[in-house]
């Protein structure tokens, strides 16, 4: 679907209203979040970008539904988060949402096929392995599909990766600087994936303290000290 038509035809996947984040209590109590606003519109491609310590990496626990604000509300598909329990929150969780980190988070003695197919898995799928060969295939790694991680270079397991977040068809895919791990090069093909992706109509969320990585996106919110600071949609000056 055109990305245009999804940001007029639905509502937001994520919104979140007043979020704040604090861990710990009295003097010692860190805020993490202080006040988010921001939205996510179907089909959009979104990059949080701040320095180490800014608070993006918790924003994006929060809008994947790892964790829960402190105060504030956060919606997911127009559901109240709050009003879910843990285990409606998982079952929405792995459901709805695709994670790409930073450190791949592949379990070493699975192939790659394996790998992929775990999320299928949980759910109950009968079709994962089809669902697996297929979303490694679209990445381009049909042919490695038998590898364990030790036997993968660090883009091929990033490139696993998407495929793991990729196979249940999520709302949304959230990366934690999916490049941070990986050389300048191998860094530009995963990006180029991503965007790749994007283009076939996938809600992508992008985290990276990278000004390049976030160039690519279609809309910049700038975060510093757990707060956001302002945005850019591309193209704008400035």
């Amino acid at each position: 679907m055109n990305n245009e038509v999804q940001e007029q035809a639905g509502d937001h996947v994520i919104e979140l209203k007043g979020v704040e984040k604090i861990y710990g209590d009295g003097p010692y109590a860190v805020r993490a979040l202080q006040g988010i606003d921001l939205a996510v519109r179907p089909g959009e491609f979104l990059a949080v970008w701040g320095p180490s310590g800014s608070g993006k990496s918790t924003l994006l626990h929060i809008m994947g539904l790892l964790d829960r604000p402190t105060r504030g509300i956060c919606l997911f598909q127009g559901k109240d988060t709050a009003l879910l329990g843990d285990r409606e929150l998982s079952r929405l969780r792995n459901r709805t949402v695709g994670f790409v980190f930073q450190s791949f988070h592949l379990l070493p003695h699975f192939t790659a096929l394996q790998n992929v197919m775990l999320p299928l898995l949980y759910a109950g799928r009968r079709d994962a392995r089809e669902a697996a060969r297929k979303a490694l295939a679209a990445v381009g790694l049909a042919d490695r599909r038998h590898h364990r991680p030790g036997r993968l270079s660090g883009g091929e397991k990033q490139r696993v990766a998407i495929a793991r977040a990729l196979v249940k068809e999520p709302a949304v895919i959230l990366a934690d600087e999916p490049t941070g791990n990986l050389d300048s090069s191998t860094g530009r093909s995963i990006l180029d994936l991503l965007c790749e992706i994007h283009r076939k109509g996938v809600t992508l969320v992008l985290v990276t303290h990278d000004p390049e990585v976030a160039a690519r996106a279609q809309r910049i919110v700038y975060t510093k000290d757990g707060k956001i600071t302002g945005e850019k949609r591309r193209g704008e000056a400035g």
